[in-house]
């Protein structure tokens, strides 16, 4: 979940003539997911439309989607229009790896040796097994996830396993849309058919998962139920070259309305894979569009670089600063959140202010995010 450098497709900081807009909506994405364990933790997922409207705060994790489809996808479109070669998939591997894995192996490490002195409930991946499958990223390519290697300071981290599956899957992506399907020409119609064909990849998959017994049990969780989320970011890599533009005085407000849509009953559930096919397809859909529309004004801005109040905000030095960091503030986030709801608010499980506990983990995870950020960032 951390891109940060564009010439590899990723973020690049406001320094150094980056977009520190996107950036900065980096930040929203990592606050939401905070808020929605926090909601989670002190039990206000029961408390009706509310309470779905806090669950669905998970809308952080699309939106990290959809900037990952978007700033990887996009080196290739800028090649393919321009009529220059591809990327090179090596050194595109090796700054994915270079990226996430410091940070991520450094978390690892450390929430085993907390949990290793601390007993706070069922922990079924604290094992070598679970320590290994959790530090290459497989811990959710098995049969009984939940009770094999879900570890409790990390149960996030199926996301970013889907993440790694998506860098993985992302060459070939670019090989079948831009080399097969568009004959290595520049064909922007063509691309885009390609994209909406991919998509229809989700639905397909969810259906297989909820009409058969021959996956296992963490296949909900794999790339393949996501891949739309992806999508809607490497299409408005396709649309940029094209002149496209968004607006943030039409985009937000279609997520805002579309959002409290996918808060009723229709998308499921306040859980991360929907009992019903119809609610999973219902949830895909919808997040798929939220996520997209939060990022297209900030993607697809005008040839001058038009900043509305939208990208103003995003790009403000407070939003840039957390953007920076959310990468390590979702790897470290649960478990600093566990310890302030025990050792220092002292909430009971399921109970409690979730606004002090937000508050309160907020206050101990960014300077520890921002520490983390340090000592494992790459230096250029």
């Amino acid at each position: 979940m951390t891109e940060r450098d564009t010439d590899v497709g990723g973020l690049e900081s406001a320094s150094r003539g980056r977009v520190a807009s996107l950036t900065g909506v980096r930040a929203v994405a990592a606050i939401l997911v905070m808020l929605t364990h926090a909601a989670y933790t002190t039990g206000k997922y029961t408390h009706g439309y509310v309470g779905l409207i806090y669950s669905r705060m998970e809308i952080g994790v699309p939106i990290f989607f959809v900037l990952s489809g978007f700033l990887l996808f996009a080196p290739w479109v800028r090649a393919a229009a321009d009529g220059r070669p591809s990327p090179s998939v090596s050194r595109y591997a090796w700054h994915r790896v270079r990226r996430i894995m410091p940070a991520y192996v450094v978390t690892v490490l450390a929430a085993y040796l907390v949990y290793h002195f601390r007993t706070a409930g069922p922990n079924p991946g604290h094992t070598w097994m679970g320590l290994f499958r959790n530090l290459t990223l497989t811990q959710i390519y098995t049969d009984d996830y939940l009770y094999s290697y879900l570890h409790q300071g990390l149960t996030q981290m199926w996301s970013l396993a889907v993440e790694a599956a998506f860098y993985v899957a992302l060459p070939f992506l670019a090989y079948l849309l831009l080399v097969v399907v568009c004959r290595r020409q520049w064909h922007p119609v063509r691309l885009i058919l390609g994209l909406v064909a991919l998509a229809f990849v989700s639905p397909a998959w969810l259906t297989l998962v909820h009409t058969t017994d021959v996956l296992p049990d963490g296949a909900p969780l794999w790339l393949p139920t996501y891949l739309t989320w992806f999508l809607g970011g490497m299409l408005l890599a396709a649309l940029l070259p094209l002149g496209v533009r968004a607006y943030a005085v039409i985009c937000i407000p279609l997520a805002i309305a579309c959002y409290l849509i996918a808060s009723t009953p229709i998308a499921g559930a306040p859980t991360t894979s929907p009992a019903e096919l119809r609610e999973g397809l219902v949830k895909t859909v919808f997040y798929a569009v939220i996520s997209t529309l939060v990022v297209a004004p900030l993607a697809l801005r005008g040839p001058d670089g038009a900043r509305g109040w939208y990208q103003q905000f995003m790009a403000s030095r407070p939003m840039v600063f957390l953007g920076e960091i959310s990468y390590e503030i979702f790897l470290i986030h649960l478990v600093t959140m566990e310890l302030v709801m025990v050792e220092i608010l002292r909430f009971p499980i399921y109970t409690g202010s979730m606004w002090w506990l937000f508050v309160v983990t907020m206050i101990v995870t960014v300077p520890l995010a921002w520490l983390l950020h340090r000592v494992t960032r790459v230096r250029t």
